[in-house]
């Protein structure tokens, strides 16, 4: 029996050196040579902890509880987990399926010439072994799924951290934008109203006519109406950020001001083709791609027949007291084959459904190669266009501040009327607005920029690594 059965483990080794399907490749994706609009380096300089470079505490402390707290994070860490047993799961059926038997009967054949005369016993104790011979690969092919998912799970934290880090940091400098307009606004308001009451003295004198008081009344309602606006998108932006920091909405404490905001040094955005390397989201595409390049094996494997050992050892005897003697041991060590012979072609159709999703998941692969590119392009034109604009605005506002106090003056002194006063505070007003908003527009598209290079870095096993890379490069 021992010798039968090293026989087919012996077999079993050289069987299962086989294994159908094709092997995976990575698909060819061309990359432009550089970004368009890339000004500065070129280099593949990994920024760790990108955010840092904003030089803002209190961004830090909410990147840092959003890491921990944020339920779409635990959600990708559980699914982590997930993926770990699912492979363990494929691994396990690699190896043979041990079990045993235990059974106990009492009865009686009435059967004319059967030769048992009376009430019998049936006793057995056996352990059983089923081995599926993965002669053709489909096991392993299956674990090559499993753990290529098990990496697309892990890129995919990797890019739902990104994301999360660059959605703190956006809806931060929001916040800091809609403060920011909200104290123009009320600012304003004071301003307005001492205007009218100014206006409101010299029309009850007679100096002025009812028109400048309207006039005055109705630019003060228009920053009066401003300052709730502001106040609703204060409160939903701090509603927005409560939740990506896995708490219930409330008020999000700030230290800063968005004009003392500095802007982050110049970023090294790299070649294109290092985004392929990079970025977690491309990452965890790719080795989806390679988990289902492993079911084509898998699906191949099936159209072929099943090979298995199986053997069996134990006693079995009529009565207890000769249960555990010689005369009731028994064994059986046997092989078996199994295969389809004609099923209408369902196994062929098998392989091309998993030859065509191949094809649908490498298309999606390049699709999302090409995104990425896109984005950085976005980002890069973004930082150049709204760094003018941006000037462009602080320039207009500090000219139309100019030009309402001039108007105010000229207009006490007697040399134009109140309609310039009006247009100047009202220009004056819409620019400082206008400032705030398009500075948080360039704030956040650096924001942008670093999500769309897969910049950040989370984990210290991480940084080390990159680190590392950095010190092998120089």
């Amino acid at each position: 029996m021992i010798k039968t059965f090293v026989k087919l483990l012996i077999l079993s080794v050289i069987f299962v050196s086989c294994k159908v399907g094709p092997n995976y490749n990575r698909p060819a994706v061309k990359s432009p040579d550089q970004f368009r609009f890339a000004e500065g380096a070129q280099d593949s300089t990994i920024d760790l902890r990108w955010w840092e470079l904003f030089q803002d505490d209190d961004l830090k402390k909410l990147i840092n509880i959003a890491l921990v707290n944020n339920y779409d994070v635990k959600i990708a860490a559980s699914r982590i987990d997930e993926a770990m047993y699912i492979v363990g799961y494929n691994k396990a059926e690699y190896w043979p399926k041990l079990g045993y038997g235990i059974s106990g009967a009492r009865g009686q054949d009435n059967v004319p010439g059967s030769g048992v005369q009376g009430p019998f016993n049936d006793f057995a104790g056996t352990a059983n072994l089923v081995w599926e011979l993965d002669f053709w690969g489909k096991y392993r092919r299956s674990t090559e799924a499993a753990q290529a998912e098990l990496l697309a799970t892990e890129y995919g934290k990797s890019a739902v951290q990104i994301a999360l880090i660059s959605a703190v940091a956006e809806t931060y400098f929001l916040l800091l934008d809609y403060k920011s307009r909200y104290n123009i606004s009320i600012k304003t308001l004071e301003s307005r109203k001492e205007s009218k009451r100014i206006i409101q003295e010299r029309f009850n004198k007679g100096i002025v006519a009812e028109i400048d008081l309207n006039q005055a009344q109705i630019q003060e309602a228009i920053a009066e109406a401003a300052i709730p606006l502001y106040e609703r998108l204060v409160a939903q932006t701090e509603n927005a950020m409560s939740i990506l920091l896995g708490s219930n909405p409330g008020e999000i404490m700030t230290n800063k001001n968005l004009v003392d905001q500095p802007v982050p040094p110049e970023i090294p955005t790299g070649v294109p083709s290092s985004l392929i390397e990079r970025r977690p989201d491309v990452l965890e595409v790719e080795q989806l791609l390679a988990a289902q390049n492993a079911r084509i094996g898998v699906a191949q494997a099936m159209r072929f027949p099943t090979i298995s050992i199986s053997g069996m050892l134990g006693a079995a005897s009529s009565e207890l007291n000769t249960f555990f003697t010689g005369d009731a041991f028994v064994w059986s060590v046997g092989a078996g084959i199994l295969g389809p012979i004609f099923e209408f072609g369902k196994n062929k159709r098998r392989v091309q459904i998993e030859r065509e999703r191949m094809i649908q998941d490498s298309l999606y692969y390049a699709q999302t190669v090409i995104q990425a590119f896109r984005e950085v392009e976005d980002a890069l034109i973004e930082i150049s266009t709204l760094e003018k604009e941006s000037q462009a605005r602080i320039k207009q506002m500090t000219a139309s501040q100019n030009a309402a106090k001039l108007s105010k003056e000229r207009y006490d002194g007697g040399v134009t009327s109140y309609l310039e006063v009006l247009d100047s505070e009202r220009t004056q007003f819409d620019s400082e607005l206008a400032a705030s908003n398009t500075y948080q527009q360039y704030l956040n598209a650096y924001v942008k920029l670093y999500k769309a290079l897969g910049g950040g870095w989370i984990s210290e096993a991480e940084m080390k690594e990159a680190q590392q890379n950095q010190g092998r490069q120089k």
